[in-house]
């Protein structure tokens, strides 16, 4: 028993921080489950205590490692089968939302699955502001034709396939009437300059591909998209391309959450991403592509925030943030709300929200940002895009 212990710690390190922090996982037999001390798991810890553990046993147990905690194996418990009310980590003392029946959908087939979106392939350094030039490759900046044939980026979105970018409906909605949105750029990170380029210790110039400008065909607001209503409702919109994009290390698609553990939920305790240029209706506030890190708030911690601004949050929104200084300031409006979580053994990030609306001026202390939900739309995603 000690050797194959042994095995799991070792074989499990480079996942123990990811799982550490966002706490919960998926079984090999596709099971909702949570990271907890192998101990505290009966029927895994029964494998474990045999005198002969079988071949099919020892790939089961490594493949439902999480990781490991002052040097004790963490693993993934299926949820229905755990005796134990061990905390997840990350979620210590946090009220969680009640779970909600979920029912399998059967999807098209359209959206990308992991390992074939949500790959991050930058550095990955947390609590900076710049992003790396590869970072979230799915990024994309709106672009609008304005009047004088001026041309202007002044919203965000989200690659999620070959052919459709996801943003907010009220970057399509409730722009100026004489604003027409024309298209979409991907590849971008430091808008002053084509290639992106950055310098090496060595002194060689690193750069990335050139961007790419792609014209939208059809811009599709959610059909119960309120426009200018103070809840901004059902904010939510999808861009087709009128082309299909290459995909590369600088252009590639976002997971969404369709997997049944991943609806009806807002992932209280979990570590989320913002990302963009911080650019909105009416201004810009970088050029390099920005990222922050918050945290998900309790819908009736944000209602009451809210309520004074006779606004208020349904189940298909999502409050995170409200640190001072650290907000969707540091995304786009229509941007996305991004987590990363461990899947098949990959490491991916999955779209959580899509940036609705937050305090003006942003980034004030105790006023969390409002987010589009994304897993309340996976339905009418998928029945709207088309090949």
């Amino acid at each position: 028993m000690k050797l194959l212990l042994g095995l799991l710690l070792l074989q499990s390190t480079f996942l123990s921080y990811a799982q550490e922090i966002f706490g919960y996982c998926t079984t090999p037999s596709e099971q909702s489950g949570t990271c907890i001390y192998l101990q505290s798991c009966n029927y895994l810890y029964e494998l474990v205590q045999k005198r002969s553990v079988s071949a099919s046993d020892r790939t089961f147990l490594a493949n439902s490692q999480c990781g490991y905690r002052n040097n004790q194996v963490i693993i993934c418990c299926a949820n229905s089968r755990r005796l134990s009310d061990a905390p997840v980590w990350g979620n210590q003392g946090l009220p969680q939302p009640q779970p909600q029946p979920t029912v399998p959908v059967k999807l098209s087939g359209l959206l990308p699955q992991v390992p074939n979106c949500g790959d991050n392939f930058g550095n990955r350094i947390v609590g900076g502001v710049n992003t790396g030039k590869k970072e979230f490759p799915w990024l994309a900046l709106i672009e609008y034709t304005k009047p004088g044939n001026v041309i202007g980026h002044h919203c965000g979105g989200s690659l999620i396939n070959n052919r459709y970018v996801l943003t907010a409906a009220h970057c399509v909605s409730a722009v100026p009437a004489n604003w027409r949105l024309t298209g979409v750029r991907l590849g971008e990170w430091d808008t002053t300059m084509d290639p992106d380029c950055t310098k090496e210790r060595s002194g060689r110039s690193d750069c990335n591909d050139p961007y790419v400008d792609v014209p939208v065909s059809e811009a599709i607001p959610h059909p119960q998209y309120p426009g200018n209503a103070r809840d901004q409702m059902n904010d939510i919109a999808l861009l087709r391309l009128q082309n299909q994009v290459a995909l590369t290390d600088f252009i590639s698609p976002v997971c969404l959450p369709t997997r049944p553990e991943q609806r009806n939920t807002i992932f209280l305790g979990r570590k989320m991403v913002v990302a963009g240029w911080g650019r909105t209706e009416t201004n810009a506030t970088s050029n390099i592509k920005l990222k922050a890190e918050i945290e998900p708030v309790t819908s009736e911690a944000c209602n009451n925030r809210y309520s004074s601004q006779r606004r208020s949050i349904s189940s298909s929104q999502i409050c995170a943030g409200g640190v001072e200084g650290v907000d969707s300031c540091r995304g786009d409006s229509g941007g996305p709300l991004v987590m990363e979580e461990i899947t098949d053994g990959y490491g991916n990030y999955f779209l959580t929200g899509v940036v609705s609306y937050g305090p003006t001026p942003c980034g004030l202390a105790g006023w969390p940002g409002v987010y589009t939900l994304v897993s309340a739309y996976i339905e009418w995603i998928d029945s709207t895009i088309r090949p």
